[in-house]
C-alpha cells in the first residue's frame, strides 16, 4: 500500500469524499449531509481535513478542529475494505500533530452512545472515555431545512 495523507482538495476529493461517507456514516439528520458539511468546513478554511489516499484512491478522512481552547475531531472515516489496517491511528496521528502545532493542549471528540467497536479503537489510540453530558441544538436557518432537534445521531 501506497498511504499518503493530504489536505483536502475540492475538485480532487469531494465526490470521492461524499462516496466514503455514504458508504461508512449512516447519518439522517440533515446537518450531517455530506455536501454540507464539506461546504461548511471550507468555508471555515482552517485547513483541518485531511485525505488518506492509497495512490490516488481516497481511502480515509479526518475532520479536526481547533477554537484555541481545545482540538476536537469532528469525524473520521475509512473504507471498510481498509479498516484494521492502521489506517485510522495514521489520520489520527496526523490530525493530532497538526493541532499540537497550533498550540492545542486537549483533544476531544465524541461517538455514539453503544459503539464499543470505535471506543475501543480510540483507547488503543491513547484517549479516554470522560464522563460528560453531551447536548446539542440545530439551527435550521444554517442547514437549509426544517430540522428541529438532535437525535442520537446528531454528531
Amino acid at each position: 500500500m501506497n498511504l499518503t495523507i493530504v489536505a483536502f482538495d475540492n475538485q480532487t476529493h469531494r465526490d470521492k469524499v461524499i462516496s466514503l461517507w455514504n458508504d461508512v456514516f449512516a447519518y439522517e439528520a440533515d446537518h450531517n449531509v455530506p455536501q454540507l458539511v464539506i461546504d461548511k468546513k471550507r468555508e471555515f478554511g482552517d485547513g483541518l481535513f485531511f485525505i488518506a489516499q492509497n495512490n490516488k484512491d481516497v481511502i480515509g478522512t479526518i475532520m479536526a478542529g481547533y477554537d484555541g481552547h481545545r482540538g476536537w475531531i469532528y469525524s473520521m472515516a475509512v473504507s471498510p475494505n481498509y479498516q484494521r489496517k492502521g489506517i485510522g491511528s495514521s489520520l489520527l496521528a496526523f490530525a493530532e500533530q497538526k493541532l499540537s502545532e497550533l498550540g492545542c493542549m486537549k483533544i476531544n471528540l465524541q461517538i455514539v452512545e453503544g459503539n464499543e467497536a470505535v471506543e475501543s479503537f480510540y483507547i488503543a489510540n491513547g484517549y479516554q472515555t470522560e464522563k460528560r453530558i453531551s447536548m446539542g441544538k440545530c439551527l435550521p436557518k444554517n442547514i437549509g431545512s426544517t430540522e428541529q432537534t438532535s437525535g442520537a445521531d446528531g454528531l
